[in-house]
């Protein structure tokens, strides 16, 4: 606004033989391009007002000054407004300043306001071009930001929903036959409870670990390792010195599987065990583990349907096999329920790579 208010005041000092006519028009220049900057609407009219002051300003004369106030009037109106606003502007600049050539004054230097014209609005175009962008840009910044945090809770909510579950339901299975053996074999009473024990505290170490991904600050959390294929053995005899009736079969190698798919491997397994000893106890269980060359498979096939819940855990699989590009089933099929999940290695290992 200030660089509009010289250019127009130059304007008026230069050639207007009238001062109380020159200071009215520059009043009503300055006015309406200061509602301009504003944004009020509509925008077109208070441009056009201002064009107006401004050609009275100038006297008809292509060597007067002021007309550098049209051009910014031009980059307000792209600026300020939109395109099509700005490009009206532009045709009724063009319109002024041919106007003035042919039938004002006909000069050859209105040539030169019609080039300076045409390159304002069209580098403010340029311009509004790269501020969209920009804008663009950071909603999309913002929005793979949510996105990460979204993804990142479910993550993490999907790790406790995994570690405390499994816990409590192996966990209880030591109690209940503790509770069994207790007037019967107190020793292997006390056995039960020693392990119920020492998976809660696992549980406990765990859950730090993974609420410790939650710290803000930065701070270092308690370093637990994650488990992976190789812990499948361990985690099937948990549920055996339960008492549940679990048998395994391993095919190929499980110590080149990458860390994130042994991790998945290893919850899929923990989730569908610790569902069929919840809602089939007794019922046996066949678990498979197939290591190829492009992909892994799992299926854990227990002899019973297991009842009604809330499906987080099916849903809590389904999310870890697709994460990594591959897919997990559970339904009916087999002996009564089949899971079946399927990772593919190629993709893993370019991951762990990078």
């Amino acid at each position: 606004m200030a660089a509009f208010a010289a250019i127009t005041a130059v304007g008026a000092v230069r050639v207007m033989p009238s001062a109380p006519v020159a200071a009215v028009a520059a009043l009503v220049a300055v006015g309406a391009a200061a509602l301009l900057v504003l944004r009020w609407q509509p925008l077109l009219l208070y441009a056009a007002i201002a064009t107006a002051g401004i050609a009275v300003l100038a006297d008809g004369r292509s060597s007067n000054i002021g007309w550098m106030a049209v051009c910014l009037l031009g980059a307000w109106c792209v600026l300020a407004g939109n395109r099509l606003e700005g490009l009206a502007y532009w045709i009724g600049a063009m319109i002024l300043f041919t106007a003035e050539w042919l039938w004002i004054r006909p000069d050859p230097g209105w040539g030169a306001w019609l080039a300076g014209i045409t390159l304002t609005v069209a580098f403010s175009l340029l311009i509004r071009h790269e501020r969209d962008l920009l804008s663009q840009l950071r909603q999309a910044q913002a929005g793979l930001a949510e996105q990460a945090k979204t993804q990142e809770r479910n993550r993490i909510a999907r790790e406790l929903h995994d570690v405390i579950g499994h816990t409590l339901t192996v966990s209880l299975l030591h109690v209940q036959s503790a509770r069994l053996a207790i007037e019967h074999d107190p020793a292997d009473a006390a056995r039960a409870l020693a392990e119920a024990e020492r998976l809660g505290r696992e549980c406990l170490t765990e859950v730090r670990a993974t609420v410790g991904m939650l710290r803000q600050d930065g701070a270092p959390g308690i370093a637990a390792p994650l488990p992976d294929a190789d812990d499948v053995p361990a985690l099937v005899g948990q549920f055996r010195s339960a008492g549940a009736d679990v048998t395994l079969t391993v095919e190929g190698d499980t110590g080149r599987l990458p860390a994130t798919t042994g991790l998945a491997v290893y919850r899929i397994l923990q989730e569908a065990l610790t569902n069929a000893v919840k809602h089939a106890p007794g019922s046996p269980a066949a678990v498979r583990l197939a290591v190829g060359a492009d992909a892994v498979e799992l299926a854990v096939d227990s002899a019973a349907e297991p009842g009604t819940g809330t499906g987080v855990g099916v849903v809590g699989m389904r999310e870890r096999a697709e994460s990594l590009g591959g897919s997990c089933r559970a339904g009916p099929g087999g002996r009564g329920w089949l899971v079946r999940a399927t990772l593919p290695l190629a993709a893993a290992r370019r991951e762990a790579e990078t």
